[in-house]
């Protein structure tokens, strides 16, 4: 193989390795985060359909201090709850208002996660792109499936 061959398919594998895969894995993990977030909301929404079904009005709960270290907590008044919105930020809501602003966030966090598959795709057609650009550079021949067998 002639160097400039090879400096082209060194080239084409430095950018998988360096700028795609990265990109990839980075890619992964925000979405996986937004999953995350999103069965949070998912599980903060069950609660609250849970206390208004139950019609409770007050409990005692376990809250996590830090560290796995959990105290009692008596809540006397249950028609109120801060709910997380983001940059360190709580609002009080009624369950209502509570339930609203899950639903928005909820549509919110599936767009994201739609815009995070999307990007993903991409990428790995990028990185199929660019193997497939090797490939011919190398001069090896495309895999040939045979169908009917398994191996």
């Amino acid at each position: 193989m002639d160097s400039l061959r090879q400096e082209k398919v060194q080239k084409f594998e430095e950018f998988v390795d360096r700028r795609l895969k990265p990109d990839l894995v980075h890619a992964i993990a925000e979405r996986d985060k937004i999953f995350d977030q999103q069965k949070i909301f998912s599980d903060l929404r069950k609660n609250i359909e849970n206390l208004e079904k139950n019609s409770v009005t007050s409990l005692r709960t376990l809250v996590n201090l830090g560290s796995e270290v959990y105290m009692q907590a008596e809540v006397p008044d249950t028609q109120h709850i801060f709910v997380d919105v983001g940059l360190g930020f709580h609002v009080e809501f009624t369950w209502s208002e509570a339930l609203k602003f899950i639903s928005l966030r909820k549509e919110k966090l599936e767009r994201q996660i739609e815009e995070y598959t999307r990007l993903i795709a991409s990428i790995k057609a990028q990185i199929k792109l660019v193997c497939e650009g090797i490939r011919e550079l190398l001069q090896i021949p495309e895999e040939k499936t045979v169908e009917g067998r398994v191996f």
